[in-house]
C-alpha cells in the first residue's frame, strides 16, 4: 500500500485514499466510521464558504430583475406599466407578465426599442428578447 502523493513531514499521520481506508479497515476487521459511498472532501474555512454562496445567488447585490422593476415605468410608459410587469430573466430573456391584450399587443410592436432601452440598464445588457404572456 502506498501512502497519499504528497509527502508527510515526520511525526503526521500520512493521508490515504478512501479505498486504501476502506482496505486497511477490511484487515483490521473494524468498521469504517464513514459511510460507504461518502466523499471526503477538504475543509475550507466559513468565511470562503459563505462568499461563495453569496456569489453565486447574488445577494447583497442588485440583480438585473430588480433593476428591472423599479424602471419598468420609464422603460415602458406609465400607461402600459399599469398593465404589466417583468417577472423572470432566464436565458437573456425577459418574461414580463401583461393583463390585457391591448397592453401585451403595444409591447410586441416596440419589444425592439425596449429591449434597446434594458440593455442600456447597468447589469441588463445581456437581455435579447422579451417573452410576453
Amino acid at each position: 500500500m502506498r501512502a497519499a502523493s504528497k509527502s508527510t513531514p515526520p511525526g503526521e499521520v500520512p493521508a490515504f485514499s478512501k479505498v486504501a481506508q476502506d482496505l486497511i479497515a477490511s484487515l483490521r476487521q473494524i468498521e469504517s466510521d464513514a459511510p460507504k459511498r461518502s466523499r471526503v472532501r477538504p475543509s475550507r474555512p466559513i468565511g470562503e464558504l459563505v462568499e461563495s454562496i453569496l456569489q453565486e445567488n447574488r445577494i447583497g447585490r442588485d440583480a438585473p430583475e430588480h433593476t428591472l422593476r423599479e424602471q419598468w415605468s420609464l422603460l415602458v410608459g406609465p400607461a402600459s406599466a399599469a398593465y404589466s410587469h417583468p417577472v423572470k430573466l432566464e436565458r437573456n430573456m425577459l418574461t414580463v407578465l401583461t393583463s390585457h391584450a391591448v397592453v401585451r399587443n403595444e409591447l410586441f410592436l416596440h419589444r425592439e426599442e425596449i429591449v434597446a432601452r434594458i440593455r442600456q440598464l447597468r447589469g441588463c445588457e445581456s437581455v435579447k428578447a422579451l417573452r410576453l404572456t
